[in-house]
């Protein structure tokens, strides 16, 4: 099988710790671009209090306000029933939960330990098949934690099987420091793979380390095909000191593209989106891949 899904993570995770305010008509035009460059799933915003994350604050008007492109999904985090009922009530069609593999970052991302973030994750599994709505699940610090340090592969399974039995369709695998190794996602993979199917798991990968590429491609050797990324490697994690953030979509396309594998992503179109968000947000463009193409295409 060689087509591969990304997911895009810029609009939301890429945004959200951005110290300025992004004005709405730039968060939309941005999720629109995304989903034009043929990005099959767009991840457009967060319902969580505006006191925690004040850049999600417009969340209903980017949900209500974007031009939907058929065959395209466009999930949003919810990490309670009030946030799923807000969703729910903005058209969304697809909702993710996010829980850890680490207690201590448990507690300290949202408040609970792991447990109760299940708990607390049940009921909007269960609204969500009320109104025909798809949930995917994430898994924070599934190769080490701020915290913690290493967090072992047995826990991160058990977190992602439970989200997996709850109903959770997908379960989106993240290294939240970016620390992983390919031997080590290998592991974490494999015992992941115990509990939920591959064809089930996708990789979301930080570059701290600069290894996100390599763990993408250990990934995909074990039959991994959906990916999150981001537009210009934007965003990090307001909980991991000095993590550099996700990984660029561009990168991932153009090595994905180089095996040969299918993403449905127009790899020019993308440089184009990321170069100019880059130029809005005032910063350097993060896409090693992106700089070279734009670079080739200036001269």
């Amino acid at each position: 099988m060689n087509h591969v899904r990304i997911v895009e993570m810029g609009p939301r995770d890429g945004l959200q710790n951005e110290a300025r305010e992004v004005p709405t008509e730039v968060k939309v035009e941005l999720i629109e671009r995304l989903a034009n460059a043929g990005l099959p799933a767009v991840e457009a915003t967060a319902f969580v209090s505006p006191k925690w994350v004040p850049q999600m604050a417009d969340h209903t008007e980017v949900l209500e306000r974007i031009r939907r492109k058929p065959g395209v999904s466009y999930p949003v985090l919810t990490p309670n029933l009030k946030g799923f009922e807000s969703a729910r009530a903005a058209g969304a069609t697809e909702v993710a939960i996010f829980g850890a593999a680490s207690e201590a970052f448990s507690k300290k991302n949202i408040n609970c330990s792991i447990a109760e973030s299940l708990d607390r994750f049940r009921p909007i599994v269960s609204e969500s098949k009320k109104y025909d709505i798809k949930v995917r699940g994430y898994v924070s610090c599934v190769l080490g934690c701020p915290y913690e340090g290493e967090v072992k592969a047995e826990r991160v399974a058990e977190v992602a099987g439970a989200l997996y039995d709850m109903g959770c369709y997908e379960i989106s695998l993240g290294d939240t420091i970016g620390v992983g190794t390919p031997a080590k996602t290998k592991m974490m993979i494999d015992a992941c793979s115990e509990r939920v199917p591959v064809a089930n798991l996708a990789g979301h990968y930080h570059d701290t380390y600069g290894q996100a590429l390599a763990n993408t491609y250990a990934s995909l050797e074990l039959g991994v095909r959906t990916f999150d990324a981001s537009v210009a490697g934007l965003g990090g994690c307001p909980y991991a000191k000095g993590a550099s953030g996700n990984v660029a979509t561009e990168d991932v396309v153009y090595m994905l593209h180089g095996l040969g594998m299918q993403t449905g992503v127009d790899l020019d179109a993308l440089v184009g989106i990321g170069a100019w968000i880059s130029k809005i947000l005032g910063r350097d463009y993060g896409s090693k891949a992106g700089k070279a193409i734009a670079a080739k295409k200036a001269k």
